[in-house]
């Protein structure tokens, strides 16, 4: 009888989207923004990535992408039935991130608050910790 391992999956259900021990969190107008645009694709991606990447002016930008499954070192965190992906590396900075969708007359987007952020460019699309 063979037998085959299963890649486990990190999945903590959140019940606040305030909870601090998660690499991210996110506010209730993001977690219906993400799945408004999500319904509108085809196929509906399995989950959100969201991540952080090199480049910019301060060192550092925040990257958000649809994805198709959980690669390997990814934490998973679940808001009722959106999967939020966010691999090790990019977890270590976003830690006590919230992210929140903000519309104005002016623009409309998704708002990152980090608190290890100790400073940002001029435009405020980079960042450094």
């Amino acid at each position: 009888m063979a037998t085959t391992a299963a890649t486990p999956e990190v999945v903590e259900v959140v019940s606040s989207p305030t909870t601090s021990s998660q690499p991210v969190n996110l506010t209730p107008a993001a977690i219906a923004k993400v799945k408004e645009i999500m319904a509108t694709q085809d196929p509906v991606p399995a989950g959100l990535r969201i991540g952080v990447v090199g480049g910019g002016c301060s060192g550092f930008q925040y990257s958000m992408s649809f994805e198709n499954q959980q690669g390997m070192m990814d934490k998973v965190v679940r808001y009722e039935d959106l999967k939020v992906f966010v691999d090790a590396t990019s977890a270590m900075y976003l830690n006590g991130c919230t992210v929140d969708y903000v519309e104005t007359l002016e623009a409309a987007g998704f708002k990152f608050d980090n608190p290890q952020v100790k400073s940002t460019c001029g435009c405020g699309s980079s960042f450094s910790v």
